[in-house]
Parts: C-alpha cells; structure tokens; sequence
C-alpha cells in the first residue's frame, strides 16, 4: 500500500522501546517517529515508553494498549551471545507482542531485531540495511488503514460462505 504524506494524520502511537542497546535503539526510534511525522502524526499523538530490556517490551506494550492508540510499535534488539539465553528472550518478545496485537485488535508492530552480531543490529539501525524503526512505522500505518479498510466492508469481491 502506497502511502500518502497525511496517512498518519490524527492517528495515536505508543512505542516501546527497550534501553538494552540504547545507542541503537535510540536510532530506531528516531527513525520511526521521523517516518510517523513525516506521514502527518504531530509528536503530541506519539507516546514513548522506555522499557530495561527487550523481555519487558510486552509488559509495557499491553499498558499503552489501554489508551486507545490505533497502533503500538515495539523496538529493541536482542543479540546473540554465548548461551542459548536470546533465544528464550526473543521468542517470548515475538510471542507476547503477537498476543498483545489479537487481544486488542490494534496493530502491534515486531521492530524488535533478533541478530547474530553487534553489526548486523548497527546495519538495521540506519546503516547498509536500512533502518527497522523506519519499517516498523510504515507497518503501522499501512496496517491502520487496512483495518479501516476491512471494518468499512471495502474491497469485497464476493460474497463468501463458510471460510
């Protein structure tokens, strides 16, 4: 979906963002309020949670659920060390945001980088791979109005009978 440069207009956003990595996810989030605002969201319909690390990301996404945005971005990175340990914090992050998008019916957008090494996260934090802060707000807003889209009954082709 093609956006244009109002999509975001009148639109509320939380984002969580985990300070584990501050110095690179800092950048993501920059990254995706500069991609929000450019898309028409004023900085007043933007609230920001700072959250330990990424394993709190789902804690603190489900409280901002409760204040009505029409989506919630999640940034953070978790990289692979000597043990098995990020395997366990990321599959609970992916799992738990996945929960918190059904349970509310909002789009809750995974911009939680899951990487082997420091400089694979610092290439998707603005570097050669671009930057994920900025996918996970163009995700956003593209799912905001896709939902709209499907509560407004547009786009039906036919009429469908079981699934």
């Amino acid at each position: 979906m093609d956006l244009p440069k109002n999509a975001a207009e009148g639109k509320r956003f939380g984002i969580v963002v985990s300070r584990y990595h501050e110095e690179l996810t800092t950048l993501l989030l920059e990254g995706a309020v500069e991609t929000l605002e450019d898309l028409g969201a004023r900085k007043t319909d933007i609230d920001i949670a700072w959250v330990p690390g990424a394993f709190e990301i789902p804690l603190a996404a489900r409280a901002l659920s409760t204040h009505s945005p029409d989506a919630i971005l999640c940034l953070g990175i978790v990289i692979k060390g000597e043990t098995t340990h990020d395997e366990y914090i990321a599959r609970e992050v992916a799992h738990g945001i996945a929960m918190i998008g059904q349970a509310s019916g909002i789009p809750v957008m995974f911009g939680v980088l899951t990487t082997q090494t420091i400089e694979q996260a610092k290439a998707r934090c603005g570097g050669t791979k671009g930057n994920k802060g900025v996918e996970a707000a163009e995700g956003a807003v593209t799912m905001i109005h896709t939902l709209e889209q499907i509560k407004k009954g547009s786009n039906r082709s036919a009429k469908s009978v079981g699934f």
